[in-house]
């Protein structure tokens, strides 16, 4: 493991007072497994008013001095570091009500909760793996450190945790690991709604993303109900060979991992469809207005999420645009005015994600997509008009017209519907011309 400047400063000023120091958790774990390594945690015996006296040259704040954590900044990266500690009992399912010191490394990790998390390394590369985590790295298995319904009990947020990591790391979650999810799965009921979302977003975009979806849809069900209907429903339609669900969990893993915004307005994107579903005389599913009301049910979920305005407000754009015909240069425009640029290509993707996800004849039309990007590119590389403000003519000489209040609105979205179907010139003279002609009627 290479390590960074700041953090063998940090390592070696408690060393050199005399205490142990270690790297522990995420950073030891990405790094045994060749993963970038982010936030690196240390952990130590010094006390900590040990700890203050240690780093009295460094800024230090007392983050969490009663648990036994403070954080220092070294060379612009902030480090946390925390006394090796043994948790008192949970009754908030969160965080221990007490503390306990302790000298022994060994039980500062057997309160952590995997195995894989439960591995320290000191600044000269030596491991300390009381609970086989390195073990279970080689095997690639996610196993709850000692009784996981103790480790659920006492943080119930690591049941989503434990699938998360299974996603992101491509690992199998151990069997008496798993049946602890799956059995106290309705805790995570008790748990922040922010905590969830920043798991559930880790969670889709991990590279075993599609197979914990599918394999544990009951605990994403546990904090988005809304999802149970289209856990195999048959949506009885020549277009789709899987169930809604797994309709929408195989689209959203044909998205790049990196593109988290497309994951997201992936899994959400046919929410609506059990509540629209209906059977036409031959037994055909049809879903119409769906993806008008699997946005509406995205916002709300999203809302008790508590996501910002702005990603839900791009989310929903695409949900609500994503089953809408596109076939020409007009089209592409139109949707340009009614999503923006950058949404519009986004939405060409997830119709390509959307689509691969169906029967294979309806892979031909990803082609179509392609070809629909082409011509958004055209359009904003020749600046075609494909908004009000890219008209020839602004407001004001509309006033100028006599017009006033809502006319000119009404008159500037004719013009535009006009002028991107090239039935009327982009021009100022005939724009103007138009709205003379129009104020006479």
């Amino acid at each position: 493991m290479t390590i960074g400047a700041n953090t063998e400063k940090i390592l070696t000023e408690l060393e050199d007072h005399g205490f142990e120091a270690y790297m522990v958790g995420g950073c030891v774990r990405d790094s045994i497994l060749g993963r970038l390594c982010n936030d690196v945690d240390i952990t130590t015996n010094a006390l900590p008013e040990q700890m203050l006296a240690v780093f009295s040259g460094y800024k230090v704040i007392p983050t969490g001095i009663k648990h036994g954590t403070v954080t220092v900044l070294c060379g612009g990266e902030s480090f946390e570091i925390t006394t090796y500690r043994i948790d008192g009992e949970y009754t908030d399912h969160r965080r221990p009500d007490e503390v306990r010191f302790t000298a022994d490394i060994a039980d500062d990790l057997g309160r952590r909760d995997f195995t894989v998390n439960a591995v320290a390394m000191d600044r000269h590369g030596n491991i300390v793996d009381p609970f086989g985590g390195r073990a279970d790295m080689d095997a690639g298995i996610i196993r709850c450190v000692g009784v996981p319904q103790e480790r659920f009990s006492e943080d119930a947020l690591r049941i989503l945790r434990a699938v998360r990591f299974s996603s992101q790391l491509g690992f199998a979650v151990d069997k008496a690991t798993a049946d602890a999810v799956h059995g106290m799965r309705e805790q995570l009921a008790d748990i922040s709604r922010e905590r969830v979302r920043d798991e559930l977003d880790k969670l889709i975009c991990g590279e075993n993303a599609v197979n914990v979806l599918l394999e544990y849809s009951d605990v994403i069900t546990a904090v988005i109900p809304e999802f149970e209907s289209s856990i195999g429903l048959d949506q009885r339609s020549p277009y789709h060979r899987y169930s809604v669900w797994e309709h929408t969990v195989r689209a959203l893993g044909t998205a790049p991992k990196e593109n988290m915004k497309l994951r997201r307005a992936l899994l959400y994107h046919d929410i609506g469809k059990p509540a629209c579903m209906k059977l036409d005389e031959t037994g055909r599913g049809h879903f119409k207005q769906h993806d008008r009301v699997g946005a509406e049910m995205a916002a709300a979920i999203m809302k008790r999420l508590h996501y910002d305005n702005k990603t839900i407000a791009y989310t929903t754009a695409l949900i609500a645009n994503h089953s809408k015909k596109l076939r020409s240069k007009a089209d592409v425009k139109k949707m340009m005015f009614r999503i923006g640029d950058e949404l519009f290509f986004e939405l060409m993707e997830m119709k390509k994600c959307d689509n691969s996800a169906k029967n294979e004849f309806v892979l031909e039309e990803i082609s179509l997509f392609d070809r629909l990007k082409e011509l958004g590119r055209e359009v904003i590389a020749n600046d075609e008009c494909r908004s009000i403000r890219g008209l020839a003519v602004t407001g004001s000489e509309l006033v100028q017209l006599g017009l006033k209040g809502a006319e000119i609105g009404e008159i500037q979205k004719e013009m535009l519907g006009l002028v991107i179907e090239e039935q009327l010139p982009n021009s100022r003279d005939e724009l103007l011309k138009y709205a003379e002609q129009r104020c006479r009627k």
